[in-house]
């Protein structure tokens, strides 16, 4: 019987061990560690803000009229004139004006006379009554006859000066010092009594008026904070106060007019602000309590929850959070974390709870400059809650 030589069994018999062994390590499962973007939180009274374009006006813009109807005979300034207190505006033709005075002024002459003679006969009737020359009603008749003539001589002096001021009503003049910003009539117009011709800006404080949305009227009132920036030269920050907020909405933009002064104007501050110009307002109120700040990438939606991931011994698991408001792509959360806490904000919609990660090296960016509070609920007692489309649609 012939012999089955043992090395080469041996050797497949050790292959085939080998083989086994391999198939059986590459079935054996292995736990992911999943590379994530995380931020340590911190908890920090946060600025609500709001900003709305206006332009720049006076304080005091009068619409000056005339206070007579007349034809405009001629007109001595432009816009942009600069006037002062007496300066002659406009002038009506004072033709009709001046004979209505001249009549005022025989009517006056004539009562004088009246009175005149009703004086004069009065003492001499008083004289003929202390020798019984005439009756007792003789001499009321002439006490009658003065008084009506006294009255009459004092109503034409009213009506001569009545008169007088209307035909110097017929210059308009200006009452301030000034700038002629807007001229509404003009030379052999016809104008009635009170109608504005001309528009008059009063020198001195300058103010910037805005129209403030409804939800936010609350945050101007309050707010401790006011810069104003001109559209001419944004890098120049003017301080400025609210002076006025409208307690009705207007009519035609359904917002509230706001007007806000401008303070301490240095020297080129003074020379760049210029009537008319466009100017956006910047109003800041801070929170009345601190706030963690997280990015909206690291809201996570669980069966209605809003949640983040929370990582602890390089592990993460799921922790609720109450949202307070939202600053640009920052979400404010009221409750939930504590600061110093890690909260995954890169990779949320991959993760397991209790799965290990790894948190990479954070991005070196340029840092954005400070994002404006869109809602204005922080100031609100109630938090109020993210939308879960908004979330879904952040993370995914």
């Amino acid at each position: 019987m012939r012999k089955v030589p043992q090395k080469p069994l041996v050797i497949g018999f050790l292959f085939v061990c080998f083989m086994v062994c391999s198939c059986s390590k590459q079935d054996e499962k292995t736990e992911v560690v999943r590379p994530v973007r995380a931020i340590q939180v911190t908890a920090a009274r946060q600025q609500v803000m709001a900003e709305y374009s206006g332009n720049v006006q006076a304080r005091v813009e009068s619409q000056l009229g005339f206070r007579v109807s007349g034809k405009i005979q001629s007109r001595n300034v432009d816009v942009g004139t600069l006037v002062k207190p007496g300066q002659v505006l406009m002038r009506l033709d004072p033709q009709d004006l001046q004979l209505a005075q001249a009549q005022a002024e025989a009517n006056l002459k004539a009562a004088k006379s009246n009175f005149e003679l009703a004086e004069f006969e009065l003492k001499r009737y008083q004289e003929l009554r202390k020798t019984n020359a005439i009756s007792q009603s003789a001499m009321d008749a002439k006490n009658t006859a003065f008084d009506s003539a006294k009255a009459t001589w004092e109503e034409a002096q009213a009506a001569f000066k009545s008169q007088s001021n209307q035909a110097a009503y017929a210059t308009l003049v200006s009452d301030v010092t000034g700038v002629v910003t807007a001229i509404n009539a003009e030379v052999g117009q016809v104008v009635a009594a009170g109608v504005p011709v001309v528009q008059v800006a009063k020198a001195g404080e300058l103010e910037v008026v805005v129209g403030i949305p409804e939800n936010n009227v609350d945050v101007v009132n309050r707010s401790d904070q006011v810069n104003v920036r001109l559209w001419a030269d944004p890098k120049e920050v003017i301080a400025g106060k609210v002076r006025e907020m409208s307690p009705v909405a207007d009519t035609a933009t359904r917002t509230f007019t706001a007007k806000v002064s401008l303070l301490n104007l240095n020297s080129k501050q003074t020379a760049l602000v210029k009537l008319g110009m466009t100017a956006s307002v910047q109003f800041a109120l801070s929170t009345p309590g601190e706030f963690v700040k997280v990015p909206l990438t690291a809201l996570y939606q669980n069966k209605g929850v809003t949640s983040v991931w929370l990582i602890e011994k390089g592990a993460v698991h799921l922790v609720s959070v109450q949202v307070g408001g939202v600053s640009g792509n920052d979400i404010l959360l009221t409750s939930g974390l504590s600061p110093g806490q890690t909260v995954v904000t890169a990779g949320v919609h991959v993760l397991n709870p209790g799965q290990h990660v790894t948190v990479l090296a954070p991005e070196i960016n340029v840092a954005p400059p400070e994002p404006y509070l869109s809602a204005h609920t922080l100031l609100m007692p109630n938090a109020v809650a993210v939308p879960e489309a908004a979330v879904k649609g952040a993370v995914k």
